[in-house]
């Protein structure tokens, strides 16, 4: 189908005023088609957005919903039209807004899945393993590269797990952001928002034990250098620490689903199931509404009942001999 003259300016202010990515854009207009292909059934080109009515919207909505789309599918295409004709009313192109009296649609966002304290131990056993198997089997090009690699990527853990990092806030610290004495360092979020992380004893531990591989080697001495660094003295990416990930999972035989990010859920879930309040995890993890965090106590919740089932003579009803 043809773009009509008024879509063409909405993927200008979306370029434009909101910045949007290429993908999201795409996404946008793909989805504003389909709405246009049901109006018109035709692959002529359409602008006559005016027509459009709330019956039409509904419509839609349910045709969603006959071919199988999933929730969040649904929201994302309804949310596409909803901004779509937001922008031709704040134009002045239309009176109204056919999808603003729709009410969103509630999706269940799924439990994040963590770790145990035993797997996160198994987890940091298997990085100076795998590296001493690289060695064994010419993997790793020298023993000192495998030392390193293997401290490395052990204090990085210990960091994620111990500040409830994200993986890019972690690859993110540089010298100046860390207070050893304290434990404290300071963190760059989404949104550049700076917030304090908890730097714990055995986090604290494995940074020492990196930082004097680091001297060793005349790197990252400078206030503004990176805290990790790859085998080129450069800060290390997400991507690289991600892909050596896999490699320790299946060293330790641990799922391979687990991710930098299932750090960050297990060091809030952990919190809360030994009596943080909510409020301080908020904190913590740099969400700006509570209600992000308080998924976690769902987690815990969940979490508490799996024990009490399995623990509780009377939890369940069972069969008498």
């Amino acid at each position: 189908m043809k773009i009509g003259s008024l879509l063409n300016g909405f993927i200008r202010h979306l370029r434009g005023e909101r910045n949007a990515s290429e993908h999201t854009i795409e996404a946008y207009v793909h989805d504003i088609i389909e709405f246009a292909r049901l109006v018109r059934d035709s692959d002529e080109r359409f602008n006559n957005w005016k027509s459009v009515d709330f019956d039409q919207a509904r419509t839609f909505q349910m045709k969603l919903f006959e071919a199988g789309d999933c929730k969040r599918s649904q929201r994302r295409k309804l949310s596409a039209l909803r901004s779509f004709f937001r922008y031709l009313q704040k134009t002045g192109q239309l009176d109204s807004n056919p999808f603003s009296r729709m009410p969103p649609l509630k999706v269940e966002r799924p439990l994040p899945k963590v770790m145990n304290l035993s797997q996160i131990d198994q987890l940091l056993a298997a990085i100076p393993a795998y590296w001493k198997k690289a060695v064994e089997t010419g993997v790793a090009k020298t023993a000192e590269g495998a030392e390193f690699a293997s401290a490395r990527d052990v204090a990085l853990v210990e960091v994620i797990y111990s500040g409830g990092l994200r993986i890019s806030e972690a690859v993110g610290l540089n010298r100046s952001d860390l207070d050893q004495l304290s434990g404290v360092a300071k963190v760059r979020g989404k949104g550049k928002k700076e917030r304090f992380a908890m730097i714990g004893r055995w986090a604290n531990k494995a940074l020492t034990e990196y930082f004097r591989l680091c001297r060793e080697r005349g790197w990252g001495q400078k206030q503004e250098s990176p805290i990790f660094l790859n085998r080129f003295g450069e800060r290390l990416t997400a991507r690289s620490f991600q892909r050596n990930l896999k490699s320790y999972l299946i060293e330790g035989g641990l799922p391979p689903d687990f991710t930098p990010h299932k750090l960050r859920h297990s060091f809030a879930t952990h919190l809360l199931d030994n009596g943080a309040d909510l409020r301080s995890v908020q904190e913590l993890l740099g969400h700006q509404n509570l209600s992000t965090t308080q998924i976690y106590t769902h987690v815990s919740a969940e979490r508490m009942k799996n024990v009490y089932n399995k623990a509780h003579p009377r939890a369940k009803i069972r069969k008498r001999s």
